[in-house]
């Protein structure tokens, strides 16, 4: 597949506190087309975030896509790849039997996979990669959009 077909998605989640302020970051790359979104809440986790910023980048897609998530996040890395699975079969309780933390959002991220051709990568935070590094600077914004009210 060209590479012009693609959505890339750069994702990013902070918290000043966990809970505590927290914000969402997301670069959208399609060509040479980019869109930046940030957003945030008064009193969240960082893994809240972490997944907010991929919903919220998937959901503002106007038409199904081929998507490539890059996040820095296991949390979501795993979650979505390996541990969603067994979630979902379990009734949403982990392999210990609790319940599965933010498992809201868990859903709605797996109803917006389903909706586009979506590949989930792994990058390393903090360690230069530019987009990484935006879609962190959006997150961070997206923190002080959340203290401000």
């Amino acid at each position: 597949m060209s590479e012009e077909n693609w959505v890339d998605l750069y994702s990013d989640g902070a918290c000043k506190g966990n809970p505590g302020a927290g914000g969402w970051g997301v670069l959208l790359r399609f060509g040479d087309h980019e869109k930046e979104l940030c957003g945030g809440a008064a009193d969240t986790t960082n893994n809240r975030m972490e997944l907010t910023a991929v919903i919220e980048g998937l959901k503002s897609l106007k038409r199904a896509c081929r998507v490539r998530v890059h996040t820095d996040s296991q949390y979501v890395h795993k979650g979505i790849r390996e541990w969603l699975p067994g979630w979902k079969r379990k009734g949403w309780r982990t392999s210990s039997g609790q319940a599965v933390k933010n498992r809201d959002l868990w859903e709605a991220l797996d109803f917006l996979a389903t909706e586009h051709q979506v590949e989930w990568h792994w990058v390393r935070g903090h360690a230069g990669h530019p987009e990484n590094e935006r879609a962190d600077a959006l997150a961070n914004a997206g923190v002080d959009k959340a203290r401000r009210g």
